[in-house]
């Protein structure tokens, strides 16, 4: 047992309060929401197991939290991530006396085969398009239909989607014009360097061109800003781009359930447990699907990664699933045209 007589006694709630409060100039607003969720983990278990105090943390609570974790059907990787972001914290506990210096170390992260850290689950072509056809026939320039189009066409992230204002939009062009502004609560993830110009497609100009016409609610936010995807509260949240995109990448809502469910009575059909279908899509699997789309049409990787604001490393790492098939036959349309 190790000498706690220098510590200083913390709640395990109380220091999450304290390092997310330290690392919040330095994090966007949805990084420090995921260590949020992340550390809330942490004090679940540790309310569990009645460590009330970081003093009394060990090596042995460590491995059984890491236990604890993976036993609640996550992947490899969130188990990772999630073990990571604990090592970040108990550094920070260290440097204000809460737990012993070195406890990081004590943090065991697990291997993560590199298929699975490259996150292969992606938002494929047909199922976007299924779904673009019905918006279009039956939901046409809605919110959803918007949120849905926008994020296709550009594979953007859904915080640049929630930051545009009704005069980042050009129908001219046109283009949307991505820009970050951290002092009116919309940062963007690569903050600066992340501003550019989107151009939009005739057909999508026109989506978004009658929705502001015809269906967007007039509405500011806080700082008097006019956002062009709103709702009767002001600016549309993460939290609900992410529900309607939960809901529209439900099988059932463009065709049948592949599960053998009645969509009537299944529980992942109501608002508060969309994300449990098992057939439902996260905001990044529409991401990395519209990139890989992109690359599989032939657009260079520069291009690529300039409208999505992605690096060519990453790029390459996590949204490239094109076979080696698939590029030989993109260079070969390069080659065949010299």
């Amino acid at each position: 047992m190790s000498d706690n007589s220098t510590l200083q006694s913390l709640a395990p709630e109380d220091a999450i309060e304290m390092y997310l409060e330290h690392r919040s100039p330095e994090l966007s607003t949805s990084s420090v929401q995921n260590h949020r969720y992340r550390l809330n983990k942490f004090a679940d278990f540790c309310e569990e197991k009645e460590i009330e105090d970081l003093n009394d943390l060990t090596g042995r609570d460590l491995h059984r939290f890491r236990t604890w974790r993976s036993q609640q059907d996550v992947s490899t990787v969130t188990l990772r991530t999630n073990l990571a972001t604990l090592r970040v914290f108990l550094e920070f506990c260290a440097s204000i006396d809460a737990v012993e210096q070195g406890l990081r170390e004590k943090v065991v992260l697990p291997e993560v085969d590199p298929e699975e850290e490259s996150k292969t689950v992606k938002l494929e072509e047909d199922r976007a398009n299924a779904i673009l056809d019905h918006l279009d026939r039956f939901r046409y320039a809605s919110r959803e239909h918007v949120i849905m189009a926008i994020l296709w066409h550009t594979g953007i992230r859904i915080g640049t989607l929630r930051a545009f204002d009704l005069r980042d939009w050009d129908p001219d062009e046109p283009c949307l014009e991505v820009r970050h502004r951290p002092e009116t609560e919309t940062p963007l993830k690569n903050t600066g360097g992340a501003e550019r110009a989107i151009a939009v497609g005739d057909y999508y100009a026109k989506v978004i061109s009658d929705y502001i016409e015809h269906n967007r609610i007039e509405a500011t936010d806080d700082y008097g800003r006019e956002p062009l995807i709103t709702s009767s509260q002001g600016r549309y949240v993460g939290t609900s781009i992410r529900t309607t995109i939960y809901r529209w990448t439900q099988p059932c809502r463009v065709g049948s359930c592949p599960h053998d469910r009645n969509p009537e009575e299944c529980e992942a059909t109501k608002r508060e447990h969309l994300s449990k279908c098992p057939s439902t899509q996260s905001p990044h699997a529409i991401r990395r699907g519209a990139l890989t789309r992109m690359l599989r049409e032939g657009v260079p990787e520069q291009v690529v990664g300039d409208r999505c604001n992605v690096s060519k490393e990453v790029l390459e790492k996590h949204y490239d699933q094109r076979t080696e098939r698939e590029r030989m036959d993109i260079r070969r349309d390069f080659i065949d045209e010299l």
